[in-house]
């Protein structure tokens, strides 16, 4: 292999590098930001699953003095 052919590998493997660091760089990104929606979405499933106890704690106890209020007519 002469000179200039070892050159164009080289400058071949060194853009293989680049395009691959560039990969890399856009999947890091992409990962944080669906690590960052991941965190966003839990926190708004903990928030529904609260609001669904509230209400069916408030529903319960409506149940249970309809009930209360049956018994006494």
């Amino acid at each position: 292999m002469d000179r200039a052919e070892l050159i164009a590998e080289l400058q071949s493997v060194l853009s293989r590098v680049d395009e691959l660091g560039e990969r890399v760089r856009k999947l890091s990104e992409e990962n944080r930001s669906l690590r960052q929606q991941q965190e966003q979405l839990v926190g708004e499933r903990s928030a529904l699953l609260a609001k669904n106890e509230q209400a069916r704690t408030r529903v319960e106890a409506m149940i249970a003095r309809l009930k209360s209020l049956e018994q006494h007519t």
